[in-house]
């Protein structure tokens, strides 16, 4: 009976996603008729779903809107234009698609998928006309890279809300994502791209260009842009390494150790940027802290929803499904970080929404981290692969992918999700990899 009621949640769930309700109202409304159904009390469901609120927020909140206030920064003043060119500038014509693949994973890093692929769009459209290229050899290594970043790296919001749902190290989700992120990125990327060359498509659309064209002036240094973009990787990677070379009474390792947390490393790098991209290139405090709102007002749905989410997982604890869903793994003879996997991308094919996947199989296979000896960080990124699988219509990126590049519904299916789908089992493969040498 438990596992019919978790199916019909999820199944209730990918109905409303269809009818087009709010993934936060639809999964608060899932979550109170799940937790009812599954037997508990009105006043234990509602216990729960404040815990599930506070347990999502607690820590996650500030990494979100630090790092969405930081790639925000890095749009508005053209740090990102200016590791875009650079790259392609050093490059050359006849690696252009390493250049793009490149330029994408550092711009993927601080930036969401959207900001990312609206500011990348225009260039690699003006390097299809001006080297000539077919679109998709140059459109695919950026777009792959884009993708990766979002499903592997914090601090994009799923991965950071699979660490807190899993009560995982950041870090070293961070450094692992970061090496499966290599190989997928390359395979989905220049590889794939240069096997859909011949796939033609419909004539670009001439405003692309013309904004392409129109490069903000002055755009900061080569150096400081690249030096904001990665800031955030290298204090918390730093925090990794101090944490596994230093002995942990030492006053170094502390210092390291506090300059690695994800939220001191992310507003370290904002204050910085604040000051040598903003104030000191001629903008007042004022128009900085615009940005600042603007950031957060573009990402408040996303918290709503991985909000929402959270008390999903939260009443499918408290009700007690955890040793169930654990021995449902175990009767299927599953290794855990597949069957997360295998749970993630039937949830993705459903309902369109990665991070909403992502957020719903959090639930359903966090039971699984105390039922077994499974490495928590590699749960974030089974699931986090399987987010991305199989992207097809009811997918929001499909369509923007499509529309950008004026592409026809069957030259999308066998670009765009053919490189989600690669992206997604060659991040599982490196899951598995890992987990056998670690």
């Amino acid at each position: 009976m438990t596992i019919l009621i978790i199916v019909l949640a999820i199944g209730l769930q990918i109905y409303l996603s269809a009818k087009k309700v709010s993934p936060f109202l639809s999964l608060l409304i899932v979550a109170i008729l799940a937790g009812l159904s599954l037997g508990m009390k009105p006043g234990e469901l509602l216990q729960s779903i404040e815990k599930g609120v506070g347990s999502t927020l607690g820590g996650l909140a500030l990494i979100i809107c630090l790092g969405a206030f930081l790639g925000k920064i890095l749009e508005v003043t053209g740090a990102a234009e200016q590791i875009t060119t650079t790259l392609i500038r050093a490059f050359g014509i006849s690696n252009i698609q390493w250049a793009v693949m490149l330029t994408g994973f550092l711009i993927g890093i601080p930036l969401y998928y959207n900001a990312g692929f609206v500011i990348l769009v225009p260039l690699v459209v003006a390097l299809t006309r001006k080297t000539g290229l077919p679109l998709l050899y140059i459109v695919i290594p950026m777009a792959a890279s884009l993708s990766t970043t979002h499903c592997f790296l914090p601090p994009h919001p799923g991965p950071v809300v699979l660490v807190k749902a899993f009560n995982a190290d950041m870090g070293k989700v961070l450094l692992y994502g970061i090496v499966m992120a290599i190989p997928a990125v390359i395979v989905a990327g220049p590889l794939l791209g240069r096997i859909l060359k011949n796939l033609t498509t419909p004539a670009q659309d001439q405003a692309l260009t013309a904004a392409a064209a129109a490069s903000r002036q002055p755009l900061p240094s080569v150096g400081a842009s690249l030096l904001f973009a990665l800031m955030p990787v290298g204090l918390i990677a730093m925090g990794v390494l101090a944490a596994q070379l230093l002995q942990k009474e030492t006053a170094l390792h502390s210092v390291f150790h506090f300059l690695g947390d994800p939220v001191i490393a992310l507003l370290i790098t904002v204050l910085l940027a604040v000051y040598w991209l903003g104030i000191r290139a001629g903008q007042t405090m004022t128009q900085m802290m615009k940005l600042l709102s603007d950031a957060i007002a573009g990402i408040a749905m996303i918290l709503l929803i991985i909000t929402a989410g959270g008390v999903f997982k939260q009443v499918l604890i408290d009700s007690g499904t955890g040793s169930y869903i654990a021995g449902f793994s175990s009767h299927w003879q599953m290794p855990p970080l597949l069957f997360a996997w295998v749970i993630t991308a039937l949830l993705r094919v459903m309902i369109g929404s990665a991070t909403v996947a992502g957020i719903t199989a959090a639930g359903v296979v966090a039971p699984l981290l105390t039922a077994g000896n499974v490495s928590p960080e590699l749960m974030v990124l089974a699931v986090g692969a399987g987010s991305v699988f199989g992207s097809h219509i009811n997918d929001s990126g499909f369509w923007m992918f499509k529309e950008f590049f004026g592409l026809t519904l069957p030259q999308t299916l066998r670009s765009w999700t053919v490189m989600e789908t690669v992206i997604s089992v060659i991040g599982l493969a490196g899951v598995l990899v890992l987990e056998a040498i670690l």
